[in-house]
């Protein structure tokens, strides 16, 4: 069996999962011996078509994320242009409006912003009040209160907390074997590499139990924010490539395609022809490939944070209910990451076909 034909048998597992509008449909020409022009041109339109949609449908896909606002709205911005797909192209096109809108996040005030919102999110009122308190207050104010707030305020905070933590007698948890053991498993074998470094953090020469305390108190979260966060901004760029270049190359297949109609050399206008499908075919079948292994690690993720929540839901009573929000929140985020990214593996499946069929078509 070839490399083509396991990938295909693969990513037909992808398409019985989520079925419905992404089932591949047959070719216009099929149980005919020659294609007719017309037939020709309803598949190829169709394809063109089936790559603009896609292209757009990603871009829609970015917009209502959870990325950075900076993408969101450029993507929105895209969206409404009056220029329609070739608005969608050029915002996906390398140096265009995603890959500006990117470097807008290198900006220090970008990077404050999205420091100070992630600290109110994975520190809470009832572990760190001090720091939720401050955070909130930085992202409502101005670049100069987040700026503040990065350089001195949250470790200020951090320290405010963790004097009120010792001083509370009353409502002190212990650290028990079982956790800091639970910890060291996750420093090791935790499917995300930020939440593997908080956790090694927690458990560096000298950790006390305050340290390990910490981690289940927000460090762990944060880490997981970072894993969620990476992973979503990384197969946005990946995605926005492989659909730019996809357009690209679709244009190409079928301008060959039509030049072998009426081509003098007709050996070498089928060579070329063959060569543009073949591109479209390897490049449906590398992305299928590579969002099959972007479910599986979705996947992973997921079960393990709804591992992760029922221990959390066994143990509500220690320091375990400090990751038990978060946990079920992390499940239902790498969940959705499952399920959008069994749909684009379906979706490159289709494309796939479509390119087949094309390859066929200029070969007979």
């Amino acid at each position: 069996m070839s490399a083509g034909t396991r990938a295909a048998t693969a990513l037909t597992v992808v398409l019985l999962t989520v079925g419905g509008p992404f089932a591949v449909a047959a070719p216009a020409w099929a149980g005919t011996a020659v294609p007719t022009r017309a037939a020709v041109a309803d598949e190829t339109l169709t394809i063109t078509s089936s790559a603009a949609e896609a292209a757009r449908n990603q871009v829609l896909r970015i917009a209502k994320s959870g990325l950075p606002a900076e993408l969101r709205t450029s993507a929105w911005n895209a969206l409404r242009s009056t220029l329609g797909d070739a608005a969608i192209e050029a915002w996906l096109a390398p140096g265009g409006g995603y890959d500006l809108a990117k470097q807008r996040l290198r900006d220090a005030r970008t990077r404050n912003r999205l420091f100070c919102e992630r600290v109110v999110t994975t520190h809470t009122a009832e572990f760190s009040p001090w720091v939720h308190a401050a955070a909130a207050t930085a992202v409502g104010g101005t670049d100069a209160d987040r700026a503040a707030f990065v350089q001195t305020g949250y470790a200020q905070a951090q320290q405010y907390d963790r004097e009120a933590r010792a001083a509370d007698t009353a409502h002190q948890q212990e650290v028990a074997d079982r956790e800091r053991d639970f910890v060291r498993v996750l420093a090791e074998d935790d499917p995300g590499q930020e939440v593997r470094t908080a956790a090694q953090w927690a458990l560096q020469p000298g950790a006390t139990d305050a340290d390990v305390a910490e981690f289940f108190g927000y460090g762990w979260a944060t880490g997981a924010t970072l894993d969620l966060e990476g992973y979503r901004l990384r197969v946005a760029d990946t995605e926005t490539r492989r659909h730019h270049a996809l357009t690209l190359l679709i244009r190409k297949a079928v301008a060959a395609e039509e030049a072998l109609k009426d081509a003098a050399d007709t050996a070498q206008a089928r060579a070329e022809a063959q060569a543009a499908w073949h591109a479209v075919t390897n490049h449906s079948e590398a992305a299928g490939q590579a969002w099959l292994a972007e479910q599986l690690a979705a996947t992973a993720q997921a079960a393990n944070w709804q591992s992760i929540a029922a221990a959390a839901a066994a143990a509500a009573d220690s320091i375990w209910q400090n990751i038990a929000g978060p946990a079920q929140a992390n499940q239902d985020h790498w969940t959705q990451e499952r399920l959008a990214a069994a749909e684009s593996a379906a979706y490159w499946q289709n494309m796939l076909a479509h390119a087949q069929d094309g390859e066929n078509r200029v070969t007979n």
